[in-house]
């Protein structure tokens, strides 16, 4: 397993071949001292036992697909699927295949960009995929790039799953949170969209204007405001570290997993787009490029 390392004076980044992982994110807190923002192994060689995609692009589909199935010109494709729900690309998504690193820059905005070439029907998806990743640092700036294109119509929804945590404490209750998102994807107890769009009005999800966490713990694709530039900022008023998110995707899934304390930011299209008519396009055709660009900007409070 080979690992890249790149950094400016305000991040240090550690990246791996396998799943694309961002192993570590150092960034300095109020006092100086470097953090690591995102839930991880110190052995790379853990990972190849992860059940929760730290770090990890997550593809072809991220998200969940209803019944482990789709229909695509006329055409049905039948995924890996467990009690209906086909999750974060299948049975080994993206997250657990090794990667090429293609190329790796150490100079004033350092990047390193690795490449995966995704068979025709692996995971039962079809048509060949070369996607690219990039992770790019500029300044207190984390950029990451994911694209794609495919000899075949199908269908794509690339991010990034890191769990952040910025700060050493055992809890993220006292951490702000704001979402520029009025509006969420409905979902059944499984967590499979129900195909409509609610608002967050009188319900725990609201944070729009910006507040502590606490006990809500989230799960939930939400609808980012599309004449926001930032869709979501969250601080620690411990360490100093606030972090703003920003996309082209139009959602925006945020995780608070009930093991332990963390928070992810998974800049996509809407879970079960392929099914759901109504939900932003997620096919890929020849000649197309799926891009998702995301930035992640760290600062002090």
């Amino acid at each position: 397993m080979k690992q890249v390392t790149i950094s400016t004076p305000f991040i240090t980044m550690i990246v791996l071949d396998y799943g694309a992982i961002i192993q570590k994110l150092l960034v300095k807190d109020k006092e100086g001292k470097s953090v690591n923002v995102v839930v991880g192994f110190n052995s790379p060689d853990k990972y190849l036992e992860d059940t929760k995609s730290l770090g990890a692009c997550v593809g072809r589909y991220a998200g969940r697909i209803s019944n482990g199935k789709f229909e695509l010109d006329r055409e049905t494709y039948h995924l890996h699927q467990k009690d209906g729900v086909h999750l974060h690309g299948g049975k080994e998504g993206f997250g657990k295949k090794y990667w090429t690193i293609e190329e790796v820059h150490q100079g004033r905005q350092p990047f390193v960009k690795l490449s995966y070439q995704s068979k025709h029907l692996e995971e039962g998806y079809p048509g060949n995929l070369k996607v690219n990743v990039t992770y790019k640092l500029i300044n207190n700036q984390l950029h990451i790039i994911h694209e794609a294109s495919t000899d075949r119509t199908t269908v794509v929804n690339l991010t990034n799953h890191s769990y952040f945590r910025l700060d050493d404490a055992n809890q993220i209750n006292e951490y702000n949170l704001k979402l520029n998102c009025k509006k969420v994807v409905e979902m059944y107890a499984n967590k499979l969209p129900t195909g409509e769009i609610i608002s967050i009005d009188l319900t725990p999800f609201d944070f729009l204007t910006e507040k502590p966490i606490e006990n809500t713990r989230l799960d939930n694709a939400y609808v980012i405001n599309p004449k926001t530039e930032v869709a979501a900022k969250v601080s620690s008023e411990k360490s100093g570290i606030s972090m703003e998110v920003s996309t082209n995707q139009p959602g925006l899934v945020v995780y608070t997993p009930l093991d332990f304390p963390a928070i992810c930011f998974e800049t996509q299209n809407y879970p079960d787009a392929p099914n759901q008519k109504n939900f932003p396009n997620c096919k890929l055709r020849p000649g197309e490029i799926y891009s998702n660009k995301s930035k992640f900007v760290f600062d002090l409070l």
